[in-house]
């Protein structure tokens, strides 16, 4: 059993990103900085210039051609979009610029604001052109985010170079986006450990530890963008036919799978469904693991083979689907 291991961190996507290796290895985990960080000046939409951005100012008026790698992951996102009773929604910008949930001047919006802004957000209105990979928003205001999206994409990415390099035993966070490389050294049993937090803990408390091998491990809940107004908690996880934050019984959803670009579509994607159709969804996709936490301080583990989980904190109680 390794005794040490050797961390790289790096402040990127918003967040500190850090990588876990067995071994040091400076030059790759530069060539992992430096591979995220064009990586997000593709897909960003918090600065002026991107190849996402460039999409959204083009809106109404002109397709843009995009790379291929930008095009197959909007691809992607259209395609959970376009699912029935999908709360994913990568058309959903207009609504996100309107809250700024997360950002300066957070507020309720009125009705009226959201009704306008959602005529903006059908994903059916982003018209995908496969032969020269070009992407055409039909309407003038309408605005690609992927926010959802992307860590997932980005952690995937981080594998396949980790493995280039042949590095088959490390971790990567990318900031509620965990991905596990292989067995972990670390731990008699082989899991590599990743904390799951209590929702809205001041100090970063830990509801439980999620054991994984080769699997990621993704994060959807709703105490990490959020503001209270009138005594009502408004976060960022949206209705897409309503243009509300959701209210249902979930406050976090994690996601175990064998991809991250996966875990981030599913985690929002189940938040959406609920308890009762979450499951069900669940039961029919087997290669898919979740744990809910409920507002009710109950943690429901659903196909728990794939992952094993200590609970930390008594105030839940524990429930397997």
């Amino acid at each position: 059993m390794v005794n040490s291991t050797y961390q790289y961190t790096q402040t990127l996507l918003g967040t500190t990103v850090s990588l876990i290796l067995i071994e040091p290895n400076e030059t790759v985990a530069q060539v992992v900085f430096d591979t995220i960080t064009q990586l997000e000046n593709r897909l960003t939409v918090n600065r002026p210039i991107s190849e996402v951005m460039l999409i959204n100012l083009a809106a109404g008026e002109h397709s843009v051609v995009v790379s291929r790698s930008v095009f197959s992951l909007i691809e992607q996102a259209q395609k959970v979009s376009l699912y029935p009773d999908s709360c994913f929604n990568f058309a959903i910008g207009p609504l996100v610029k309107l809250w700024k949930i997360g950002f300066k001047g957070d507020r309720v919006p009125t009705e009226e604001q959201i009704k306008q802004q959602l005529l903006l957000t059908d994903p059916k209105d982003i018209v995908l052109n496969p032969e020269d990979h070009s992407i055409f928003l039909t309407k003038r205001g309408m605005e690609i985010d992927l926010g959802a999206i992307a860590k997932g994409y980005i952690a995937d990415v981080v594998r396949l170079i980790l493995h280039q390099h042949n590095i088959d035993q490390a971790i990567i966070n990318l900031g509620g986006n965990v991905l596990t490389l292989g067995q972990s050294p670390l731990n008699d049993d082989g899991y590599w450990h990743v904390g799951l937090r209590k929702p809205f803990s001041v100090t970063n408390e830990l509801a439980g530890i999620i054991k994984v091998k080769n699997k990621s491990v993704v994060t959807s809940g709703i105490y990490e963008r959020f503001f209270i107004q009138n005594d009502r908690l408004y976060h960022h996880i949206f209705d897409p036919l309503t243009g509300y934050p959701l209210d249902n019984e979930f406050e976090s959803v994690t996601v175990i799978s064998n991809s991250s670009l996966e875990g981030d579509i599913y985690s929002t994607f189940l938040y959406g469904l609920g308890l009762e159709r979450g499951r069900d969804f669940l039961k029919k996709h087997q290669h898919l693991s979740a744990v809910f936490l409920l507002k009710n301080k109950t943690i429901v583990l659903i196909n728990s083979e794939n992952f094993s989980f200590l609970l930390l904190d008594k105030q839940y109680a524990m429930s397997f689907s």
